[in-house]
């Protein structure tokens, strides 16, 4: 049931395995904000694929992993236009919440969480109506929600924007107890394990926090200035 910019961008870029609807923002009159993460067989510059594509503009793009003498992967941050039906409103405006939703091998596959069954019933049923194929695979009963598209995005910002240095801090601090509640682990017992002196630790970890800090409120400042999607 692929449809939309994601199914344009699958038949432009060659050797296209699978596309990845890492997070989505509704801006306004039909037009969405998408980050893609798009894996592909055959390298490919993504300005000139999208250069033949009318409804959608890069914004950015970045080489993720291109090591592979198999594969490339690129993410893709455009603008699109995605008059309804979109897939993505559809499901909102059944009040469901969507986890995962990827394109791979011409099927377009996902993953949401409804509130009641028969919420499910009517999304499925309007998927059906909108665009002419669904197809169910399986249904869990959870206790949660699960995460929803885009919520890994501020741990790979994070990840992208520390130094591996910064990471090493943190990464010792939490799994030591540090920032646990009672603390089970000191600013000494850190610096043991990293073998650094006590004042040393302290310096890089408040830089680590800060840089942490600093990124946090500057996604969610962004975050409040931008309508999420959805109508």
């Amino acid at each position: 049931m692929p449809s939309g910019v994601v199914a344009d961008l699958a038949s432009q870029i060659p050797g296209v395995r699978r596309i990845d609807y890492e997070n989505v923002f509704y801006a306004s009159d039909g037009d969405w904000i998408e980050s893609l993460v798009v894996s592909s067989s055959v390298d490919f510059d993504p300005a000139e694929v999208l250069e033949s594509l009318d409804r959608v503009e890069l914004f950015h793009h970045q080489l993720t992993s291109g090591d592979s003498a198999t594969q490339t992967t690129r993410r893709l941050t455009v603008v699109a236009h995605e008059p309804y039906p979109f897939l993505l409103g559809v499901v909102l405006r059944r009040k469901a919440i969507p986890n995962r939703l990827e394109l791979r091998d011409g099927v377009l596959t996902g993953i949401v969480t409804v509130r009641e069954w028969e919420d499910f019933r009517s999304l499925a049923d309007t998927i059906q109506e909108q665009f002419g194929r669904f197809e169910l695979l399986s249904v869990n009963q959870v206790e949660t929600t699960g995460a929803p598209l885009g919520s890994g995005q501020i741990g790979r910002v994070l990840r992208d924007e520390l130094s591996a240095e910064q990471l090493t801090v943190l990464r010792t601090a939490y799994r030591l107890g540090y920032f646990d509640v009672p603390r089970e682990a000191s600013a000494d017992d850190i610096a043991a394990e990293l073998d650094i002196a006590q004042s040393t630790l302290s310096e890089r970890l408040r830089l680590a926090e800060r840089q942490v800090f600093d990124l946090v409120f500057s996604i969610s400042g962004d975050a409040e200035d931008a309508e999420t999607i959805g109508d």
